[in-house]
């Protein structure tokens, strides 16, 4: 039979047959998918063909091709990496701008990745409530917010605690299988609870100490979004501290940047690395203001990773 993972604890995956029924699954000795090394082979929205030998536990014995999935490979030095999801309509990148603050290059990396498996991505604002009261952090999230809608990033603003833009973050979500992404503590559980009534996920408090949030989700798993007209679905992942992209080719990684990659039609070379060539489009958007400072950067750090001796330094 055929059915597609539904939830991803590590040991054992949750398939939902065509017939609707849930089934307990496990795989059977070394299953890998040719020319991808990641820590799961299987991840949550993969379609799967499974088998019951027994009748009881089922066995994944195939996995159909993807149509996209995120993958993300650990901050540190190591090549591991970590498909998050699989054959996804869109990705929801949940950011809060204080308490916690989503760095611009987490933000930047996730985007870059995103745009290299050709997955959609909007980007939700939340926390809003905390910001109304002062006039500065009003200030910069109407900033943050032009200039990803400038480059062409949908940005939907909410509360949590509120409900203030929750219509419209459900109405971005009608119809699609969507993937919640983003660093711990920025209330991605709780957008979550709130679109689904009584599912009743666990939250954490911030570490005042740190200003950081505590893990609550521990592994993948797909809700179905209720009241909706047409089949839509949330896939909820572990909160990610950072954000290490893959093996990505400098010349591509401005492939990327829309903004970047647009801009550099116009260099002199047409294989710019944007960092020191003469005659550079891009740098002279970055010091005209045209293209921001904080992409570039971002940019400029996703070109570190790519470097070859990367990996080798240190030991």
């Amino acid at each position: 039979m055929t059915g597609t993972v539904i939830k991803n604890t590590g040991s054992s995956y949750l398939v939902r047959t065509e017939s609707g029924e849930d089934l307990n699954c496990k795989i059977k000795g070394n299953f890998r998918l040719k020319g991808i090394r990641t820590t799961n082979p299987v991840a949550v929205g993969d379609h799967v063909t499974v088998s019951l030998p027994d009748g009881d536990t089922g066995y994944i014995t195939a996995i159909a091709p993807r149509r996209n999935y995120i993958i993300r490979k650990a901050s540190n030095l190591s090549k591991q990496a970590h498909i998050l999801a699989a054959n996804l309509d869109q990705v929801c990148l949940v950011v809060t701008l204080f308490h916690p603050t989503t760095s611009t290059t987490f933000i930047d990396r996730f985007l870059a990745t995103a745009e290299a498996y050709r997955v959609p991505a909007v980007i939700v604002m939340n926390k809003i409530d905390l910001l109304e009261d002062d006039p500065d952090a009003m200030e910069y999230l109407n900033a943050a917010s032009y200039l990803y809608e400038s480059i062409g990033y949908p940005v939907v603003k909410v509360s949590a605690k509120t409900g203030e833009g929750l219509e419209t973050l459900r109405e971005n979500l009608r119809g699609k299988t969507t993937l919640f992404s983003g660093n711990s503590g920025v209330g991605k559980s709780t957008l979550i609870n709130d679109l689904i009534p009584g599912l009743q996920l666990a939250t954490a408090s911030i570490s005042s100490t740190h200003d950081t949030g505590m893990h609550t989700t521990t592994f993948s798993e797909m809700f179905d979004l209720p009241d909706m007209d047409e089949p839509s679905a949330i896939i909820d992942t572990p909160g990610v501290k950072g954000f290490g992209t893959l093996e990505f080719d400098r010349h591509e990684v401005s492939h990327f940047f829309p903004e970047i990659f647009k801009t550099g039609a116009e260099c002199r070379y047409s294989d710019c690395t944007h960092t020191h060539e003469p005659g550079c489009a891009v740098r002279e958007a970055v010091d005209d203001h045209r293209i921001s400072e904080s992409r570039y950067a971002s940019y400029l750090s996703i070109l570190e990773d790519s470097e070859e001796d990367k990996y080798r330094k240190g030991y």
